[in-house]
Parts: C-alpha cells; sequence; structure tokens
C-alpha cells in the first residue's frame, strides 16, 4: 500500500505563483507514475499532469501547459507541481495520485490518491 499526503496550497492573486508537494510513504515511490489531478465545485475531476517513474517524461493538459511543472525526487519519494500565471480558473482541490506503472493519464489508471490539498486563486 501508498500513502500519499499533498501539502503546500492557499491562497494566492492571480497571476501569482504555488508549488504543491506530494509526499509518498510505503512501497518504494520510484515504481510509481506519478499525477496531478484537479476538481473544483460543481466540476468532474480534472488530469493536470503527470511523470514518469524515472521523471524523463511529463504530460500536461492543454488548460496548464507552459505555466505548470511537474517534477519529482525519488530520493525523497516526493512529486511536486509548481504552479506560475495562476488564474481564478485554476481554483480548486488539488490532489496527486500513483499508478503502478511507466505512466498514466487518467484518473482510472490511478490506484492511490491523497487526501488533496485546497488552491484558491483570488482576482
Amino acid at each position: 500500500q501508498v500513502q500519499l499526503v499533498e501539502s503546500g496550497g492557499g491562497l494566492v492573486q492571480a497571476g501569482g505563483s504555488l508549488r504543491l508537494s506530494c509526499a509518498a510513504s510505503g512501497r518504494t515511490f520510484s515504481n510509481y507514475a506519478m499525477g496531478w489531478f484537479r476538481q473544483a465545485p460543481g466540476k468532474e475531476r480534472e488530469f493536470v499532469a503527470a511523470i514518469t517513474r524515472s521523471g524523463g517524461s511529463t504530460y500536461y493538459a492543454d488548460s496548464v501547459k507552459g505555466r505548470f511543472t511537474i517534477s519529482r525526487d525519488n530520493a525523497k519519494s516526493t512529486v511536486y507541481l509548481q504552479m506560475n500565471s495562476l488564474t481564478p480558473e485554476d481554483t480548486a482541490l488539488y490532489y496527486c495520485a500513483a499508478v503502478w506503472n511507466d505512466y498514466g493519464l487518467t484518473y482510472r489508471e490511478y490506484q492511490y490518491w491523497g487526501q488533496g490539498t485546497q488552491v484558491t486563486v483570488s482576482s
């Protein structure tokens, strides 16, 4: 089993930045591809970004491409989401997720989920 704990969310002004962290415990972190998803009130869960086991490849939703960067530090068993140029449309509860695979791009592929961290962007 794998436990995931997100942190780093908060309130930020439009145009600002936040860095989310997701710390993992349990199985070997490097065996899992990692992803970030978000869910806003009244909307369905949305894919944000993903990174392969080794960190060699990354994937992004069109809505965040060029603004967000996903990275991982396998030595620290942690995945990050650097969010720049934030807009109110980025306001959501952000979840990290893990899958025992090379990579995953849809929520159905992921096995483990964190509790979420709230990101609120004011205008």
